[in-house]
């Protein structure tokens, strides 16, 4: 979802608008400004989930320390394990 869910969303809202409050024709059976509501509706709801899906997939996992553990090898050949700790 994320930024492109929210542009979605919020192209959704404004067409519901025009749909609601700027065409003024009927059709037999067939209301604009109940599709109109409907867009607002919808993409009211899909905006406020893309912000939490964006909110939620930028966050860190876990702490912000880190640790890692790698095998190195020097020039002649020998390895050593490396062990790195780092903090934010």
């Amino acid at each position: 979802m994320g930024r492109a869910g929210m542009a979605f969303s919020a192209i959704a809202v404004a067409a519901g608008a025009v749909c609601y409050w700027a065409v003024t024709s009927q059709g037999t059976g067939f209301r604009l400004s109940t599709v109109g509501v409907i867009l607002m509706i919808v993409g009211g709801v899909g905006f406020v989930a893309s912000v939490v899906v964006f909110a939620v997939s930028r966050r860190s996992v876990g702490g912000r320390d880190r640790t890692y553990d790698r095998q190195a090898t020097d020039a002649q050949g020998g390895s050593t394990t490396v062990h790195e700790e780092v903090r934010h």
